[in-house]
């Protein structure tokens, strides 16, 4: 069943009863007019996200969330992911998947980056094809990835795919804004011009799901495959999420098409994001939602550590 994303920005009391996370708007409306409270299961709970400097959240709803393998982020004062807690105990094979993880071989680590690159780089080059944009390189290179990446194809193309593809809305006919002109010009950067922002803010949630769904496999999120930045305590999350960014790209292209005004991310726009956990994703032929899809990745990422299976199940973009 697919868990459900929790996104608090106004000022909130949260805590625990009966096994239900209990939410305790002031002055709410639209809520029990008798308690003003409203409650959900914590079973239902995949991600939750604080994003007011005003939310209370008490520590045996915490300790619930985590034990029900939830995934908890935290926003700074000026709305931006800062944490992410995860459950310490996700998996009842967690000490031997663990065992096999740190000691898996060199060459089978740059197999599975190989695998991500591919599955990452044909995505991309899907993407572009959706949107009538040419894609001839990015398929060239997702067929020519070799063990490891040494020619660094990934780089290369991701270079090429964020020159495009915004390229259309950039160029469109239709009375769109100023914002949408400056497209042309996009550049990924973190720190970088809008939609910079809606891409971060997606990157997190699609992190939290990632890293949520290693530590259920079993994994530990902080040994990577690829990245290993000695400051990142969720190296892997960043290496298994790489197939998955072009979908959270796809639904933000879509959130632009819509002319919004995207400089800022107001509560709006960034309801429209909580969505990704949702988006039908299509892993050997088979459709789920993009948490599900998730799951079926890292699940089989552990079988690959230990050896029960050659290829990481990652989705391709349709």
């Amino acid at each position: 069943m697919i868990k459900r994303t929790l996104y608090f920005g106004n000022p909130a009391y949260l805590n625990t009863r009966n096994e239900q996370l209990v939410i305790n708007f002031p002055n709410a409306e639209g809520l029990d007019e008798m308690t003003r409270m409203n409650t959900v299961p914590i079973e239902d709970i995949g991600v939750v996200i604080l994003d007011n400097q005003r939310i209370t959240i008490s520590h045996a709803l915490i300790a619930k969330l985590l034990s029900n393998n939830s995934a908890l982020i935290t926003c700074d004062f000026s709305h931006h992911p800062t944490g992410l807690l995860l459950n310490l105990d996700g998996n009842q094979l967690q000490s031997a998947r663990f065992k096999a993880q740190t000691e898996a071989s060199v060459p089978l680590k740059k197999q599975l980056w190989q695998q991500t690159v591919k599955a990452k780089i044909s995505n991309q080059a899907a993407l572009l094809k959706k949107k009538c944009l040419n894609n001839g390189n990015l398929c060239r290179w997702s067929e020519n990835v070799r063990s490891g990446d040494p020619e660094n194809l990934e780089a290369r193309a991701s270079v090429y795919y964020w020159k495009n593809i915004f390229l259309n809305l950039a160029t469109s006919d239709l009375p769109l804004s100023e914002n949408h002109k400056k497209l042309y010009f996009f550049k990924r950067d973190r720190e970088g011009m809008p939609p910079n922002n809606l891409l971060n803010y997606g990157y997190t949630i699609l992190r939290a799901i990632v890293a949520r769904s290693l530590v259920g496999s079993g994994l530990l999120p902080t040994l990577g495959i690829f990245h290993r930045n000695q400051y990142n305590a969720y190296c892997l999350a960043d290496d298994i999420m790489e197939p998955y960014r072009p979908y959270v790209d796809e639904l933000i292209y879509s959130i632009l098409e819509k002319n919004e005004d995207f400089e800022d991310l107001p509560p709006a726009l960034k309801k429209e994001l909580l969505i990704i956990p949702t988006l039908d994703v299509t892993i050997n032929g088979e459709r789920s939602p993009l948490m599900i899809g998730v799951q079926k990745t890292t699940a089989s990422l552990a079988k690959c550590y230990e050896g029960k299976l050659r290829k990481i199940n990652y989705p391709e973009l349709v």
